[in-house]
């Protein structure tokens, strides 16, 4: 029974994940399906700064501290090791999507592309980035990123199987490529608000921290593996290339 109840809670958990990241992804692209990052009530700057970097915060806090492995060896003295990656999903799946609920524009205009079909290919180009997101996570391992792997395992009475380092597609140009396509999605945007500025600004550097914290605990898990692999291929922009 408990391990039925620890897979539909992992299903729960991908549901809401589900849910929330295709709303992100109308939310940045503007598209009109509902909030978007430009809509919503006016508050006067100082009051949507604080807010909006408040929301960014909680976000990266919960989303750096659950995902470093002391914390992850504490959590899981409470919590099953079979659903710590599904609550770990849900919990930041909760987080994006009070940032989505309460996020307050700044709707003034840093730029606005004019031609329609320039500004086509640029919503294409944020598209894009979200498509090199999503094919990413499916060259590594897609659900147990997601931690569906793990609860599937649960079930059927396995173990997970001990992590290997690969490099597939993406990952031989880029070391990053889920970042690097969420970097483009945040910046090509053919109306550049204040508010999405910030957004795009923020969220940048906090990839940027993300990338140094979880390439530590990458040298810790492959050792040398990874240490040659981040000598022979950039973090992000794929301008070297493997000999």
């Amino acid at each position: 029974m408990t391990r039925i109840l620890a897979f539909l809670y992992g299903i729960v958990a991908y549901v809401a994940f589900l849910g929330v990241i295709l709303h992100a992804i109308v939310f940045v692209t503007g598209l009109p399906l509902a909030k978007t990052i430009d809509t919503g009530e006016v508050v006067p700057v100082g009051e949507a700064l604080v807010v909006n970097l408040l929301l960014m915060s909680l976000f990266a806090v919960q989303h750096s501290v659950m995902a470093r492995p002391g914390f992850k060896r504490w959590w899981t003295q409470f919590v099953s090791p079979a659903i710590e990656r599904s609550t770990y999903v849900l919990l930041a799946s909760l987080a994006v999507g009070l940032l989505l609920w309460q996020w307050r524009p700044i709707p003034a205009l840093v730029w606005q592309i004019a031609d329609p079909q320039i500004a086509m290919a640029v919503t294409g180009l944020s598209l894009a980035g979200w498509v090199i997101v999503f094919t990413s996570t499916f060259l590594i391992n897609h659900f147990e990123l997601f931690g569906l792997h793990q609860v599937a395992n649960n079930l059927a009475g396995r173990s997970m199987p001990v992590p290997r380092f690969r490099t597939p597609l993406y990952y031989q140009f880029v070391r990053h490529p889920i970042y690097l396509g969420f970097i483009i999605a945040f910046w090509a945007a053919p109306t550049m608000t204040v508010g999405h500025l910030l957004f795009a600004a923020v969220t940048t550097a906090y990839i940027l921290v993300g990338i140094l914290l979880e390439e530590r605990d990458l040298i810790d898990m492959f050792g040398d593996d990874y240490r040659q692999y981040k000598k022979r291929v950039s973090m992000l922009l794929p301008w070297r290339k493997s000999a």
